[in-house]
């Protein structure tokens, strides 16, 4: 395992690991993209996935947001995609202009041919996705100890959603199908997913890595019932067998996040299942979750990306009734936005919903948000505002 400086801001760690701090740290999901210019000059003319395969690339769009807002955010996430896992599977994944992520050849049922080699396929994780930890690596030895830098997957549900919508949905006819009609094969296949993502998170945290997220974005298309047969198992499988797998490879245990959007339902069963931070999407509210929550976990979130449109006196507003909600920030929570898309000023892609700044948004706004975080919850970073 590579050698990397001192850890300067631990504060998003320990406050994922249950400890009292001084104040909440702040990151935002997907944090790195499109809104920053500077994004697109280090682009260049590659496509989406050029940059996730070139460390190089991949890890300078990771620490662009860290230059540019500094001390305001006290995390950094990988530059990758949650779709890398499907590719490693053998099934091919296209990022379409205007459109968003495209399976040419989706899952069409238990019958097609391509679903017998996903689930015969031996999985080389490691060096099918040996360009992510390439650039995990290369992204913690230029952070020189900043900030910690999450690794991250999709959640199994949602990436059988992709696999078999070919690509986002609005009413998921496929996904509803095959679990109606086939649950058995879709658990097959699921099980399958979940193998891949334990395997792929043990490796990241082997390449630097020291705290993880899995994303659910799809969770919120489940029922009650079907999220419990579809989609808990699977995350409780991935909290349950990682830290296992990180023993074997001589590898400490990292704090791990789920993000489940839309399953407001489940909060009180993801707080039993071995994570230590649930995010919450911005539909639910803070003080209740707190309290469903009751010190079992960490809780992350969860401000409604949409007040980003609404200028400064609104975003104060909403900082300040967050901040309260959550107790303070003294412990118990990472604050965070509460979903859509970093694709800033530009037109977003359809139908794409993995997490973060929604459109059209300031980026100068963005950082008084950051600013108010700090100001609302009685604390100051030098040199930060």
């Amino acid at each position: 395992m590579a050698q990397f400086d001192r850890l300067q801001n631990d504060l998003l760690l320990r406050t994922a690991r249950g400890e009292k701090v001084e104040r909440p740290p702040t990151w935002v999901m997907r944090q790195a993209g499109r809104y920053l210019p500077e994004y697109h000059r280090a682009k260049g003319n590659h496509d989406f996935f050029e940059c996730c395969r070139s460390p190089e690339i991949a890890s300078t769009l990771t620490l662009q947001p860290i230059e540019r807002y500094g001390k305001l955010l006290d995390a950094a996430i990988i530059f990758s995609d949650i779709l890398v896992i499907p590719q490693a599977l053998g099934m091919t994944v296209e990022m379409v202009d205007k459109k968003g992520p495209h399976f040419p050849n989706p899952l069409d049922s238990p019958e097609d041919q391509q679903y017998k080699k996903v689930l015969d396929k031996d999985v080389d994780v490691e060096s099918e996705l040996r360009y992510v930890y390439e650039a995990i690596t290369l992204t913690r030895k230029k952070l020189a100890g900043r900030v910690p830098l999450f690794g991250f997957c999709g959640a199994p549900w949602t990436l059988l959603c992709y696999m078999v919508e070919g690509g986002g949905s609005k009413i998921f006819k496929e996904v509803k199908t095959w679990i109606y009609k086939w649950p058995t094969e879709s658990k097959k296949l699921l099980e399958k997913i979940t193998a891949v993502c334990i395997e792929y998170l043990a490796l990241q945290v082997q390449a630097g890595a020291q705290i993880l997220q899995v994303f659910d974005s799809w969770a919120g298309e489940l029922s009650p019932s079907t999220f419990d047969e579809f989609s808990l198992p699977y995350l409780k499988e991935i909290a349950g067998k990682l830290p296992k797998r990180l023993s074997e490879l001589g590898l400490t245990k990292v704090p791990m996040v789920v993000f489940a959007k839309g399953a407001w339902f489940a909060l009180d069963k993801l707080c039993q299942i071995g994570y230590d931070v649930v995010g919450l999407d911005w539909l639910q509210d803070p003080a209740e979750a707190m309290e469903i929550a009751n010190g079992r976990v960490v809780l992350q979130g969860n401000a409604d990306p949409g007040v980003l449109y609404g200028g400064r006196e609104a975003i104060t507003n909403v900082v300040e009734k967050m901040v309260k909600g959550f107790g303070g920030g003294k412990g118990g929570w990472i604050a965070n936005l509460g979903h859509g898309k970093v694709c800033i000023r530009l037109k977003i892609l359809s139908l794409i919903t993995r997490v973060g700044i929604t459109p059209f948004v300031d980026p100068d706004d963005f950082k008084w948000f950051l600013q108010e975080i700090q100001r609302a919850s009685g604390t100051h970073v030098n040199g930060s505002l």
